[in-house]
């Protein structure tokens, strides 16, 4: 057996719950938090965050979170952050007693969670199952995920990232592999990511072509949308909430997008960004963007 894989477990007593026997069935694979990055400041870090943060969103309903892992996996608690987050009204009971109710609450609210986030399953680092058995990783994963979708502004520190173990149980015996995983933006690879951007080597290194280039910009995207009446003339200001980019795209791509899968007159950031996101997802899916691209 790796030798990694029983160090991990020859841990005090406290580590028991992690132990294979007891969460790995035949068959099954499972990705576990080492314990040796359970004192990592930065991750005690985020989640006095998080804490926080949905305590100061729920504090008018009197809901009190202490422990991420204890108090979310039933559902009650992202019930009612969702619906004061988003103004969604989630057809689901406000408390679910038994395990066969808190499942199926918890298959609406991430069903909810994922549509409103335009995330497919494959994108997904939860599930039903993960959060309802107190899984911290998958519950990090899915609340800074809501964070960054409805208040991009909330301040959460970066490059926060955990050890990790999979453990998969196959007939031939047990199988490890180790990790890192990232749970907040690597910023250090992003950054990496943007030095390899042409453009900003050509805006660092030319600066006085900015104009020319923002010129050329302009009139390629005003022959394209002038087809629907409109104009831009600030590609800053008139790109910010994503309408302008999202008929940019159908005109280049030659489709209609339903005026239902996107606000025409955003009235927030949250609908800005849902815009945004959305254009992101089509640039991505068509096959035009292999880089990330903040959002917010």
């Amino acid at each position: 057996m790796d030798p990694d894989f029983l160090n991990v477990f020859a841990q005090p007593p406290a580590c028991n719950q992690f132990l294979p026997e007891n969460v790995i069935g035949p068959g099954e694979k499972k990705k576990l938090i080492k314990p040796t990055s359970s004192n990592n400041p930065k991750l005690e870090e985020l989640k006095l965050l998080l804490i926080d943060w949905i305590n100061t969103k729920l504090k008018e309903e009197h809901i009190v979170v202490k422990s991420l892992e204890e108090d979310l996996f039933d559902g009650l608690v992202l019930h009612h952050l969702l619906e004061n987050l988003g103004s969604l009204k989630l057809d689901v009971d406000k408390i679910a007693l038994t395990e066969k109710k808190q499942r199926q609450k918890l298959t609406v609210i991430l069903e909810a969670v994922a549509k409103c986030l335009q995330l497919e399953e494959s994108q997904l680092k939860w599930s039903v199952e993960s959060i309802l058995m107190k899984d911290l990783l998958s519950t990090l994963h899915l609340l800074v995920a809501i964070a960054k979708h409805f208040e991009p502004q909330l301040p959460m520190p970066p490059n926060v990232y955990v050890e990790t173990i999979t453990i998969e149980n196959t007939s031939g015996g047990l199988k490890t592999a180790d990790a890192v995983e990232y749970i907040t933006e690597n910023k250090e690879k992003l950054d990496a990511q943007s030095k390899d951007d042409p453009l900003d080597e050509l805006f660092s290194r030319a600066p006085d072509k900015v104009d020319a280039i923002k010129k050329l910009f302009l009139q390629f995207v005003n022959q394209h949308v002038g087809r629907l009446g409109l104009s831009v003339n600030d590609l800053k200001a008139q790109f910010a909430d994503g309408v302008i980019l999202l008929l940019l795209i159908g005109q280049l791509e030659g489709y209609f997008l339903n005026l239902r899968n996107f606000f025409l007159t955003p009235a927030s950031t949250t609908e800005m960004l849902h815009n945004v996101n959305l254009a992101l997802d089509l640039l991505t899916d068509g096959g035009l963007l292999n880089y990330h691209v903040n959002s917010e």
